[in-house]
């Protein structure tokens, strides 16, 4: 296609190596354009109206994404975290009742522990005591005898006197006098004979005395007794 002026026109109806013209100032999108069109003709068909560029549709929207939440998440994070600390009171509460139980036991064993020792100490104890009056007995018989025939006197009375109070206040006792009532875990019968005067056995001479140590017994009583005829 050519003009009056014999140039060639380009595809827009302008001179080659010409501009096209600027459209005016408020002129609108000419209707024969086929890239734009009226609101009327979008209206009349939406698939008509303008097309974003396809870089635009790759680009990613500015701001902060909207982070779209199930609306039953949240009850069930909330109780998914009341159920974790309920299990923790458990397993703390067992822990709890574990270690009281523990210290109960610790506290019994050395309650029992306790009092074995302070049995064993006495125990150890009356029988240092005991081996040492063992040893004494035969002392205590000959001041015995020596105040049977009166002699226990002066200076010897005195060391009498005080060998008895020292004894006394270790627990040692003496035992077996006459008139007693047999006891075969007491006394050692040397001898039996009959009376009509009495009507149980009965102590009636004393050979040795006896002696003990609270229930126990040092040594038993040597003597002769006397039960009832027939």
């Amino acid at each position: 296609m050519t003009s009056s002026d014999d140039r060639p026109l380009d595809d827009v109806g302008t001179p080659a190596g010409e501009q096209p013209a600027a459209p005016r100032p408020g002129a609108g999108p000419s209707a024969d354009d086929p890239t734009t069109g009226t609101s009327a003709d979008w209206a009349a068909d939406p698939a008509a109206g303008p097309v974003a560029d396809a870089d635009q549709l790759d680009q990613p929207a500015t701001g902060d994404p909207v982070e779209s939440r199930d609306p039953g998440e949240a009850p069930a994070d909330d109780a998914a975290g009341d159920l974790a600390a309920s299990d923790e009171l458990v397993l703390a509460q067992t822990a709890l009742a574990e270690r009281t139980l523990d210290l109960q036991r610790l506290q019994a064993e050395f309650l029992n522990y306790k009092r074995r020792v302070e049995r064993d100490r006495d125990l150890v104890r009356e029988n240092a005591v005991f081996t040492v009056l063992s040893g004494l007995l035969p002392v205590l018989d000959d001041i015995d005898r020596a105040r049977e025939h009166g002699e226990v006197e002066g200076g010897f009375k005195a060391v009498a006197d005080s060998l008895d109070r020292t004894v006394s206040g270790l627990g040692l006792t003496k035992f077996g006098a006459t008139g007693d009532e047999f006891d075969p875990t007491l006394h050692e019968a040397l001898m039996h004979g009959a009376s009509p005067e009495v009507d149980t056995t009965r102590v009636d001479v004393v050979a040795q005395a006896g002696y003990r140590i609270g229930e126990r017994v040092v040594r038993a009583a040597k003597v002769t007794v006397l039960g009832p005829e027939g």
